[in-house]
């Protein structure tokens, strides 16, 4: 007997997670994928996202859900300001010309800010052998290379368990990460790595406020079809409830969404009798306009069958015959007997 698979989730969003995981943990970020980077940094001293000044340099035209790309402002432990560069190809799909991009932006940046520039990349594609950490060229005794720190997503695959048991996020956020590539052909295993990803993040002795945001990242990674994600939320509910942790997991991009609907729904009669009542108005002062001219028109043709018969009746009056003077007036016979 031959089984239905559930439909694929094509329009699966990665980037958005990437970049609220970031903005949110982003020493640990630095800590779980570059260690020897976040040795040398300051985190005493407060870290700044430069996203005006990563605007200005990358046009609209390069920015896609394919990448998410961040510039921070850190602090070294030896006292030196330095601007960090971080690229991550999130989609998962083998580029040929990314170590080129890698060199372009970082150029980009300096050139621009003349500040010195720390790249780093994290690639999800699922090459294993696809590895680049280099750009440059030689010419003529002339040589000029970028080398880049690189992590490969795909080398955490056989360590999701070891994932799941560490306290820095991105542990959770790259099984994340990894169970939506794997789960991407089958709702079902999606629905049972995304339930065991929230058990374990309750299970935590996090505060509310990092489980909540953690709550979300998950949620936007692992994107459930409506019959299953209300079976999700009624089972996170009732989660909740029996273990009293009120985490108020609203599913606030549900709620989101059905307000734009509701909000769409609402406009669109709001405006139908707004219109009504404007053309209504408008139709009035049409009218009237139309109407004045009309009037004038009949007017003028009253006034002028009314001069007629004046004329007619004044030629009678003088002794013509009615014939006579219907012939002369261009009166009707019958107004004139």
């Amino acid at each position: 007997m031959s089984t239905t698979q559930p439909p694929s989730n094509p329009a699966d969003k990665y980037d958005s997670p990437w970049k609220e995981a970031i903005e949110h943990y982003f020493p640990e970020f630095m800590a779980f994928y570059f260690p020897d980077a976040y040795d040398g940094i300051d985190w005493s001293i407060k870290y700044t996202f430069l996203d005006n000044e990563l605007r200005s340099i990358f046009p609209e035209a390069e920015i896609s859900n394919r990448v998410v790309d961040k510039l921070v402002q850190v602090e070294l432990l030896k006292g030196e300001e330095k601007w960090l560069y971080i690229h991550i190809e999130v989609q998962g799909t083998q580029q040929a010309n990314f170590p080129k991009r890698m060199f372009v932006y970082h150029y980009r940046i300096f050139d621009k800010y003349d500040k010195p520039v720390a790249s780093f990349a994290i690639l999800a594609d699922r090459e294993r052998t696809w590895r680049p950490n280099t750009y440059g060229f030689e010419f003529a005794g002339s040589k000029l290379l970028l080398e880049f720190p690189m992590v490969k997503l795909i080398d955490y695959e056989p360590k999701v368990d070891e994932l799941l048991a560490l306290d820095n996020a991105f542990g959770l956020i790259t099984a994340a990460h990894l169970l939506t590539q794997q789960t991407r052909q089958n709702n079902n295993e999606r629905y049972d790595a995304k339930l065991r990803l929230i058990r374990l993040l309750y299970e935590r002795q996090w505060e509310r406020k990092r489980i909540v945001e953690l709550f979300g990242v998950i949620d936007w990674f692992l994107e459930l079809p409506s019959e299953l994600r209300q079976k999700f939320k009624t089972e996170i509910y009732r989660m909740e409830e029996n273990q009293k942790m009120p985490y108020v997991t609203s599913f606030e991009r549900d709620a989101k969404e059905e307000g734009i609907v509701i909000g769409k729904e609402i406009g669109v009669v709001e405006g139908m009798e707004i219109g009504e009542e404007i053309g209504v108005v408008k139709g009035m002062e049409i009218g009237k306009e139309i109407g004045k001219e009309i009037g004038k028109e009949i007017g003028v043709v009253e006034g002028m069958e009314i001069g007629q018969l004046k004329v007619a009746r004044k030629l009678m009056a003088s002794g013509f015959s009615a014939e006579e003077v219907a012939s002369i007036a261009e009166v009707p016979l019958a107004l004139l007997v």
